[in-house]
C-alpha cells in the first residue's frame, strides 16, 4: 500500500512539474505595437484635426464673450439698472454656454478617440492571439502597462506579431512607468 501511495504521489508531483514547464511565456508592449502601426498617424491626424475644429469654434465663442463684456463695461454707466441686470445675464449664459461646449467638447474628442483607435486596438489582439497560437505560447504578458518586472530576453513576440501584421517600420522603444527595459 505505501508503495502504491509513493507512487502515486511520485507521478502526481512528477506530471504537475512537468506540466508547469511545459508552459511557454510571452510578453509584448502593446502602447509600442500600436505606436508602430501604420493607421496610427493618421487617426491621430484625424484626432487633431478634430480639435482643432472645436478649438476654432472655442476661440470664437471666447472671442464673442470678450467683445459683449468690453461693450457691457464701456456702457454700463449709461445703462438703466434694468438693461444691467439684462446684459449681466447675456453674459452669464454665454460664459456658461462656453463652460458647457468645453465640456462636450472633451467628451467628444475623447469618443473620436476611442471611434478611431479602437479597430486597431482590436487588430492588435487578434494579431497577439493568433501568433501566440500559432507559437503555442500558454501566456502572453502586456509588459507595456508596467505589470512585467522581469522577462527572459528570448520571448518578446513583437517581431512576430508585427511580421503577422506587415508593419515593417519599427519605433523607438516605449518607456513604462518602471523605467527603460533592458
Amino acid at each position: 500500500m505505501k508503495k502504491i501511495l509513493k507512487s502515486a504521489l511520485f507521478t502526481l508531483v512528477f506530471g504537475i512539474s512537468t506540466s508547469i514547464y511545459a508552459q511557454k511565456f510571452g510578453y509584448i508592449d502593446t502602447n509600442e505595437l500600436l505606436a508602430s502601426m501604420p493607421e496610427k498617424s493618421n487617426a491621430e491626424t484625424q484626432i487633431q484635426n478634430y480639435a482643432k475644429e472645436l478649438e476654432v469654434q472655442l476661440k470664437t465663442m471666447s472671442a464673442e464673450f470678450d467683445s459683449k463684456v468690453a461693450d457691457y463695461q464701456a456702457k454700463s454707466a449709461t445703462m438703466t439698472e434694468a438693461i444691467k441686470k439684462t446684459k449681466e445675464k447675456e453674459l452669464m449664459d454665454l460664459q456658461e454656454r462656453i463652460k458647457e461646449f468645453q465640456s462636450t467638447a472633451q467628451g467628444e474628442i475623447e469618443r473620436k478617440e476611442k471611434e478611431l483607435l479602437q479597430p486597431m486596438i482590436e487588430k492588435a489582439k487578434k494579431g497577439i492571439e493568433e501568433v501566440a497560437k500559432e507559437n503555442k505560447f500558454t501566456y502572453v504578458f502586456d509588459s507595456g502597462v508596467g505589470v512585467l518586472l522581469y522577462k527572459p530576453e528570448g520571448d518578446d513576440i513583437m517581431p512576430l506579431v508585427r511580421k503577422k501584421l506587415n508593419i515593417t517600420a519599427p519605433v523607438a522603444p516605449a518607456q513604462g512607468p518602471v523605467g527603460p527595459r533592458k
